[in-house]
């Protein structure tokens, strides 16, 4: 018998409560069965399996990335805007680390196609407008800037920077000008490569 007041909603909220608590990797049904107090069968009444559970999460990690980085980007251009694109990512792993973890859990094509992702990339390609990036080469770019926000963020939140001087976010800022200067600097299309003849 399914528990009055369980849903799919609640079973997603509570799941990514507790990936920012003990880590998504650490996620399981057994623990957010424990979380509700109900029985592991209780919450496949709802979810397919723990991957549907994780993707689910993801979703919804990618739905408040997405707005939070919609709101912070309001109304910027140019390095402002790549100051608070880059920003709101940072806040986010640093509010909601589990979620931030579950964002880029594997969704099937489908699932990517509907979630939150594409918002982002278009985020991410509305900062390159500010840069005059020509649109053949933004998805470089995008994984550029996606590249770093990811590493960076997670070597910060592993303490890999804390033992040595300046202060990580010394460093943090002084790459989001090295960020500004390389996007302003982008090297040129390559031409395409001619047959042999």
């Amino acid at each position: 018998m399914v528990r009055v007041g369980l849903t799919v909603e609640r079973l997603v909220e509570g799941g990514a409560e507790l990936a920012d608590e003990i880590g998504f990797e650490h996620l399981t049904g057994a623990a957010l069965a424990r979380k509700f107090g109900v029985k592991l069968a209780s919450l496949y009444s709802h979810l397919k399996n723990l991957d549907d559970l994780k993707s689910q999460i993801a979703l919804l990690a990618l739905r408040q990335l997405a707005d939070a980085t919609a709101q912070a980007m309001a109304g910027r251009a140019g390095k402002d805007a790549l100051i608070a694109l880059a920003n709101a990512h940072r806040d986010y792993a640093l509010r909601c680390p589990g979620r931030f973890t579950a964002a880029r859990h594997p969704l099937s094509p489908e699932m990517a196609a509907a979630s939150a992702g594409p918002q982002l990339a278009q985020l991410m390609r509305a900062v390159l407008h500010g840069y005059a990036v020509p649109e053949s080469e933004q998805v470089h770019a995008i994984r550029f800037l996606g590249g770093f926000f990811m590493g960076y963020i997670t070597l910060t939140s592993s303490s890999a920077f804390a033992h040595s001087a300046p202060d990580a976010d010394v460093s943090w800022q002084r790459c989001l000008d090295a960020l500004d200067t390389s996007l302003r600097q982008w090297p040129a299309t390559p031409p395409l490569p001619t047959g042999n003849h």
